[in-house]
């Protein structure tokens, strides 16, 4: 139990410089727990072994081999799975496109997002590894998202995902619905929205041909556009659009902008998922969802339903699930897949939803997803059932070190504190800064 003092303290702690990422040397074995891997059957009594950050070993007590020199870890008792992968966060306040104009793929959320926010401890004790943390929705095109890693890192930099050219990893977003109507310059129609939209995209084609002309013919290049070279990215494929939409009409408009111009997305919340999910799957379009128990807030998610994964599934379409934390509080992320099986979808299905199929949609399932030998050691270890309301998550590892331990009451406090958490002075803020 919390001392007194940590107790009365639930709502206020100082916000403290993060500890450093120190990897534990040598091999480390995990004997005991029930381990729920994703790309293959729970396994009863497993082994789990980590080092350099990486899974090296994982499967059955009688036929995984555990090195000589390794420390073992008894897990018994315990259920480990992969950390859980967030496709859609705000988490650290990653506000990038402004009022100026409804279109600005140049903004990065990497240039505005503070590691030190409280949010970031919230999220790790929700068994969080990966995120992927987005601009808010108020634009067509609002910014550039960034997938971090959950580590125990000062800077953003030592969160952030690289890709092999060493550029920061990352998405575009977007949306579309009343969000992003508003006076001019912003469009007051759902039609202009996507006429605006599709200029965009058509002036990057035009801009990204320029550039490949010049460098075949040796002419001048095109004064260098930073918006129009992000949404080049797009077009080849190498971003992937993370598409804010509820309304089905709206859905189906981002499908229509799919098809025109080829680029990879993701629809994000899909409130009207169960009315167009055949469409959805004939596109092979992966959808992210949120599933709130308490609905209400806009009137585009009126029809939303606890069946949107079930219906998505049957059709053939991939699932995940996102937090939008603080829509979700990170620390529940757990519960969207509960409530997934509640509406009807596979048990696999729901926890693939926050890890393995989560990865895939942003790219990084080679790294993240499914305790798979070669893949990055993020897991959680858990009391329970992953699915039960009543478990807890014990403990957080990131590259085989350890983010989150329930059992330490500065971990514990972030896990159980309530809403603002650690936000000196705004105990009820709600995170609307992005904490």
């Amino acid at each position: 139990m919390l001392p007194p003092l940590l107790l009365a303290a639930a709502s206020f702690w100082p916000q403290e410089a993060p500890r450093s990422p120190v990897l534990e040397p040598g091999p480390l074995a995990f004997v005991g727990a029930q381990i729920i891997p994703i790309d293959g059957p729970p396994i009863p009594g497993g082994v789990l072994v980590v080092q350099d950050g990486i899974i090296i070993h994982v499967g059955p007590l009688d036929l995984t081999p555990i090195p000589a020199d390794a420390r073992i870890r008894d897990a018994s008792g315990l259920v480990l799975m992969p950390g859980l992968v967030d496709t859609h966060n705000h988490v650290g306040g990653p506000w990038a496109a402004d009022s100026s104009h409804p279109i600005q793929p140049e903004t990065r959320a990497f240039d505005s997002i503070d590691v030190e926010k409280p949010g970031f401890r919230r999220t790790r004790a929700g068994g969080i590894t990966t995120a992927n943390i987005m601009p808010g929705s108020g634009h067509l095109i609002s910014g550039q998202t960034v997938y971090v890693k959950l580590r125990l890192g000062k800077t953003i930099d030592d969160l952030a995902l690289r890709n092999p050219d060493g550029t920061f990893a990352g998405g575009m977003k977007m949306a579309n619905g009343t969000n992003s109507r508003r006076e001019p310059p912003f469009p007051g129609t759902r039609a202009k929205a996507a006429a605006l939209v599709r200029s965009s995209f058509i002036a990057a084609g035009e801009y990204r041909d320029r550039l490949a002309r010049a460098r075949a013919d040796g002419s001048t290049p095109p004064a260098r556009d930073l918006g129009l070279e992000a949404l080049g990215e797009v077009l080849a494929g190498t971003r992937i659009v993370h598409h804010h939409t509820h309304r089905h009409d709206d859905i189906l408009s981002v499908l229509r902008l799919r098809e025109e111009f080829g680029f990879r997305v993701v629809l994000h919340h899909v409130s009207d998922a169960w009315k167009v999910a055949d469409q959805i799957a004939a596109a092979g379009v992966p959808s992210s969802l949120i599933l709130v128990d308490s609905p209400g807030g806009k009137l585009e998610a009126h029809d939303i339903r606890f069946e949107n994964g079930a219906a998505l599934e049957r059709a053939g379409a991939p699932v995940a699930f996102h937090t939008d934390d603080w829509i979700t509080d990170g620390r529940l992320f757990l519960r969207m897949a509960a409530l997934g099986v509640r509406g009807g979808m596979s048990r696999a299905g729901a926890l693939s939803g926050v890890t393995l199929s989560a990865a895939e949609m942003l790219g990084l399932e080679d790294r993240i997803g499914s305790l798979t030998v070669g893949k990055d050691a993020d897991f959680i270890l858990l009391d329970g059932d992953p699915l039960s309301i009543y478990t807890k998550i014990m403990e957080t590892w990131v590259e085989g070190q350890r983010v989150f331990d329930r059992n330490d009451p500065e971990d514990r406090l972030a896990a159980v504190g309530g809403p603002g958490v650690g936000e000196e002075g705004s105990p009820f803020c709600c995170g609307g800064d992005g904490s």
